[in-house]
């Protein structure tokens, strides 16, 4: 029996990379496998795989190690290291590799897991300097969206996940919008690209070409690219005659990013960021502006909530300014005020004092011009 290392971990250590899983593949049956690794273990529902001391492992797919490289996802991933460290590899593996090229590994990778289309398009915003072959577009292109629609949502939930904490996550939505693969579960956004941002100057891009700008500023805080994509999704719905503007969209947002939540069964916190930055990004775009009274409860609500970094991250990208340091300065104000003793433990009317008091300190306080980004 030959135990193989296979796909990614393979892949990064000819890239250079420290791998961060690592998976293997046997050339036996599973009953045989388990007979000889008796601390071997079947997982889930699969018949397949089996965890071997943290790793998991499965046998080769068709019977043999080149028909396994040729079931595999793309061709960068289609390869196998044996106990002796020789390398087996899909044909156009290598070329592939030197290339940076995305390139499904046969003619049907991704209608034989449609689910592939996701990992595919979150490889797109994990590498940047990758292209995705054309061949894996027009896979896409052909298949028919019950497909897609018919995969756990927890598998697309994941991929979605893992792409909002790459360098490029704009790219996901980029890569599955070229292949036509936005619907069913990001149905939201395909019109996205036939819709105007909004007025010059403001706006000079799509609602699609303008949320993934936003989420490429905001890399490196996840939750804050999650804020992105949900900030403008509003706008597709706005009435054709209206537009350019986008009148009512931070209402119309809102729902649309709890929907998207529970959808993809995200969790509960996401449901919260993206309705947050639906429903308040464009007062908070103003915050300089604002009434006292009004930036306070804006202020407070994002502070209340626990999201007050991501989403002051996402208005400094929406806004082309540095609003987040004049929030910071002012919510600093408010969190320094406390309520004297006699107003304490007094339910609502507590509340309404300490509002009171938040609303005189920030009319106390000169308001500074957020710079430009």
């Amino acid at each position: 029996m030959e135990l193989y290392l296979v796909g990614g971990a393979v892949r990064d250590l000819l890239l250079g990379r420290v791998p961060v899983e690592l998976d293997f593949a046997f050339s036996a049956a599973m009953a045989d496998f388990l007979a000889a690794h008796p601390d071997a273990r079947p997982v889930g529902k699969s018949v397949r795989v089996c965890l071997w001391r943290g790793h998991e492992c499965m046998p080769l797919r068709g019977g043999s190690l080149a028909a396994d490289l040729l079931a595999r996802d793309l061709t960068v991933n289609a390869m196998a290291l044996d106990s002796h460290g020789l390398l087996h590899v899909h044909p156009q593996a290598l070329a592939d590799l030197r290339a940076r090229r995305l390139r499904p590994a046969s003619p049907t990778a991704l209608s034989d897991d449609p689910a592939r289309v996701f990992r595919l398009a979150r490889f797109a915003a994990c590498w940047p300097d990758w292209q995705v072959d054309e061949e894996a577009y027009a896979q896409m292109r052909a298949l028919p969206a019950v497909a897609l629609a018919a995969l756990p949502a927890e598998r697309v939930g994941r991929e979605l996940r893992k792409a909002l904490a790459a360098p490029l996550p704009g790219r996901f939505l980029e890569t599955l919008a070229e292949g036509n693969a936005l619907t069913p579960w990001f149905a939201e956004l395909e019109t996205a690209a036939a819709i105007p941002a909004g007025p010059a100057p403001w706006h000079d891009s799509s609602v699609l070409g303008h949320t993934m700008r936003i989420m490429n500023l905001t890399a490196g805080a996840p939750l804050a690219v999650w804020m992105a994509l949900c900030h403008d999704l509003g706008k597709i719905g706005t009435a054709p005659h209206l537009l350019p503007h986008h009148y009512g969209h931070e209402q119309r947002g809102a729902a649309l990013a709890s929907n998207l939540v529970q959808r993809l069964r995200l969790p509960a916190l996401f449901r919260k960021a993206g309705a947050l930055a639906a429903a308040e990004h464009m007062k908070a775009g103003m915050l300089p502006r604002l009434r006292p009274g009004t930036r306070r409860d804006l202020l407070w609500r994002v502070h209340q909530a626990g999201l007050s970094a991501p989403f002051w991250r996402m208005v400094d990208a929406d806004s082309k300014s540095q609003i987040s340091a004049e929030a910071r300065r002012q919510l600093d104000a408010l969190l320094a005020v406390r309520l004297p003793p006699q107003w304490r433990n007094k339910g609502e009317l507590s509340a309404r004092k300490l509002r009171e008091l938040h609303c005189r300190t920030l009319a106390e306080q000169p308001v500074h011009p957020a710079p430009s980004a």
